[in-house]
């Protein structure tokens, strides 16, 4: 009896879970059927915010894409730590060969609180020129009309956030191609979802472009200095403030490189945690983003006790998964979805997503911080051992 209530309630997530993805298929229609560009041309000039650390794979081809835009006026702001950074001799060069492009590189010196990024961005919001900005991650890639396309999303005036979605490009390790999947997928799809069931109340980095005065108007960056998902937040309090946040039609592209087994899950957990305490009745009900994991449980129970319902619901909930993240992967972002590695990443991810539900520490940047029920972070206290 036990066996056949388990079975019962597995079946009713599936359920669940297929309806959401049906959802997601709506959505991302919805979602593509608003213009890429709007109608009219804005020249207004625009400031690019890139807070670098480090030496990213690929790093001088992402840098180099902001610099060959096809806009009339424009400023590029680095922000590094230190001069002696891995990362300032690629600035430097590009700044040297791209005369023409208004650019400068700010070294900080170190954060005064651990969020550097958010230290990074406030030092460049101070130096801008422009109230238009675009806050953008070492890590992306961009085409050459993105600028002019991007700009052109907030010539009605009425927008004051854009959060653009982005396509991950893996790198050569295997964990790094899973993790591409699940982004281009069942990341993507979540955010589609909630954009039409709720509209954009948050926002998702790496890319966003904002009004100066918008994120004036909520306080700053160094008001959300101790939020991990800083981006998240800032969209959250644009909203809050009655300004308008939307999803930008740009595609970038999220040059995720390679990370061996235990980099790739240190940060994933780290997401999963971060994101329970950033919303945490969002992600419970994250659930249903996992067709096919609740299915392949629905069916070895259904094998267990002998009901015939186990392969039906299999192959129900497969179908459906797979037809929302090649739209999503595919008509939406424009990458490709590797059939083989959907199944494994689905499993890996609802591993994760249960993870997360437990610990409230995390591991960034090699420090260890506890995170609070309003998702911000805090420098651990070291136990000493006696």
């Amino acid at each position: 009896m036990a066996l056949f209530s388990l079975l019962l309630l597995l079946i009713l997530l599936v359920a669940g879970s297929v309806v959401y993805s049906l959802l997601s298929l709506i959505a991302a229609m919805k979602y593509l059927s608003v213009p890429r560009g709007q109608s009219g041309t804005l020249n207004e000039p625009m400031s690019v915010l890139k807070p670098l650390a480090g030496l990213d794979e690929g790093l001088k081809e992402n840098l180099l894409s902001f610099f060959v835009q096809d806009y009339p006026a424009f400023e590029l702001l680095f922000a590094v730590r230190q001069e002696s950074d891995a990362c300032v001799p690629v600035v430097r060069r590009l700044m040297a060969e791209n005369p023409q492009i208004t650019s400068r590189l700010l070294i900080t010196g170190e954060p005064p609180y651990p969020h550097a990024k958010v230290f990074s961005l406030s030092r460049m919001l101070e130096q801008a020129q422009h109230d238009l900005v675009v806050m953008s991650d070492s890590d992306i890639r961009v085409d050459s009309g993105f600028l002019k396309r991007a700009a052109a999303e907030f010539f009605d005036g009425t927008a004051a956030l854009a959060t653009c979605p982005y396509r991950a490009v893996a790198g050569q390790s295997f964990w790094s191609k899973l993790e591409a999947c699940g982004m281009n997928t069942t990341f993507w799809q979540g955010v589609l979802t909630a954009r039409m069931l709720d509209g954009m109340k948050f926002a998702v980095g790496p890319t966003i472009i904002a009004r100066k005065k918008a994120i004036d108007a909520v306080g700053g960056m160094e008001d959300i200095r101790d939020f991990l998902a800083e981006d998240f937040e800032l969209g959250r309090r644009v909203q809050a403030s009655g300004a308008k946040v939307i999803l930008s039609r740009q595609i970038v592209e999220h040059r995720i490189g390679s990370e061996t087994a235990a980099q790739n899950f240190a940060h994933r957990i780290r997401w999963s945690r971060t994101s329970r305490r950033s919303r945490p009745a969002g992600y419970f009900g994250q659930l249903f983003t996992h067709p096919l994991p609740l299915a392949i449980l629905a069916a070895m129970v259904a094998w267990l006790a002998n009901a015939p319902w186990g392969i039906p619901v299999f192959v129900l909930a497969a179908a459906v998964r797979i037809a929302a993240g090649w739209v999503t992967a595919r008509l939406v972002l424009g990458g490709n979805l590797n059939w083989l590695l959907l199944p494994i990443e689905d499993v890996l991810g609802f591993a994760f997503w249960i993870a997360g539900f437990f610990g409230s520490t995390i591991v960034w940047r090699g420090r260890k911080y506890s995170l609070n029920r309003e998702g911000k972070a805090v420098i651990a206290p070291v136990i000493e051992k006696g």
